[in-house]
């Protein structure tokens, strides 16, 4: 991790140390030392220059992979030079411990201040709470700061009084009228019949029709009238097939329809990439088919991703990059670039799950 950390790296795979379980931000700051290094170059001398150094200072991973976090800041026809000056800096001064050497690195490499954006991040649910936290004008958060904070009791921890009164704010206190509360309209979920194949309505291609076992055929609209449709109850009913999922509408326009919304919000309650926390009534309707490539707006092709997701989403099939969402026997799947498919179970209460189990 010292004196041997270049010779650590002459054989170094990144693909192999994430297969060995090795955490994915230090692989990445070690294919970076590699990049620099070791890998081949033209800048010939100026990378013997740099090991030399390296080797002379005695150097931990840690510590070289800071420089090299530190450098992303500088200009690219700087940065090599920069960096032979901090080596040599920092191989003559031999700062102790990890704190000293930043503490060094910082003032030889000072990073001019930028202002934050302005910007709202929410956190996923933990044991039925959430986090939120907003960059905005430092006049209006003191504002905020100075309402949450009236009337509070001094005797008492702050903290959960500064929550109250930031919800009854925005919840509206009287004055004024807040964020309304959302309101969960129900959705049953049947299953189609058992052994039933999805046909086109060729009169209808708003309607899905079920070829059946009997040699019968019959509408959704049918089945659902014939066996559970009761007008009394107030609630909307779809209906899912145990390997095509929900079906309707085949290509005719490319935004989805609010019916294939109110379906694929239920095949999938989250956007389905692994650990994703952002729910589907706050994503984007994707085409697991990218429309250019020919993909249909039907209820098979369609899927609810976040807004980052259905941006950095493997549109091209020969493109293995970041990983892509598929239908994976009718539920919105993930696929890692390898080939594997990884459910999201952090909501796993999507249609599929619910009514077949998977």
């Amino acid at each position: 991790m010292s004196g041997s950390v270049l010779d650590t790296l002459a054989g170094f795979d990144k693909q192999a140390a994430l297969d060995a379980g090795i955490e994915p931000g230090k692989v990445r700051d070690w294919a970076k030392l590699y990049d620099v290094y070791v890998a081949p170059t033209t800048a010939h001398r100026q990378q013997a220059r740099a090991v030399d150094l390296v080797r002379r200072g005695t150097f931990s991973l840690d510590q070289l992979a800071l420089i090299e976090r530190r450098l992303d800041a500088v200009g690219a026809r700087e940065r090599t030079r920069t960096r032979l000056d901090v080596l040599e800096e920092l191989a003559a001064a031999r700062p102790g411990s990890y704190q000293s050497f930043a503490r060094m690195l910082k003032r030889l490499v000072p990073v001019e201040q930028v202002a934050p954006s302005d910007g709202a991040s929410f956190s996923r649910s933990r044991m039925g709470k959430r986090t939120v936290t907003v960059t905005a004008d430092e006049r209006d958060i003191a504002d905020l700061e100075h309402a949450v904070t009236r009337g509070i009791d001094p005797d008492r921890p702050a903290g959960p009084q500064l929550a109250a009164n930031f919800v009854r704010i925005m919840r509206g206190d009287g004055s004024q009228a807040g964020v309304p509360c959302a309101a969960p309209q129900p959705l049953v979920l049947v299953p189609a019949p058992e052994l039933a194949k999805v046909l086109n309505d060729e009169a209808d291609p708003n309607e899905v029709r079920f070829g059946l076992t009997d040699g019968t055929t019959i509408t959704g609209a049918e089945y659902l009238a014939r066996y559970f449709s009761n007008p009394a109850y107030g609630v909307r009913v779809a209906v899912f097939h145990a390997e095509d999922g929900a079906v309707n509408l085949y290509r005719g326009e490319r935004c989805a329809n609010e019916k294939q919304r109110v379906l694929a919000r239920a095949a999938n309650p989250v956007c389905p990439v692994p650990d994703c926390r952002h729910g589907a009534d706050s994503c984007e309707a994707h085409h697991i088919v990218a429309w250019k490539h020919g993909g249909e707006t039907n209820m098979r092709n369609l899927a609810m991703l976040c807004r980052y997701h259905n941006r950095t989403n493997d549109d091209d099939t020969h493109r293995k990059r970041r990983g892509r969402i598929e239908n994976v026997r009718g539920a919105p799947t993930w696929v890692s670039p390898r080939g594997y498919a990884v459910p999201n179970n952090y909501h796993p209460y999507g249609a599929m799950q619910t009514l077949f189990g998977r």
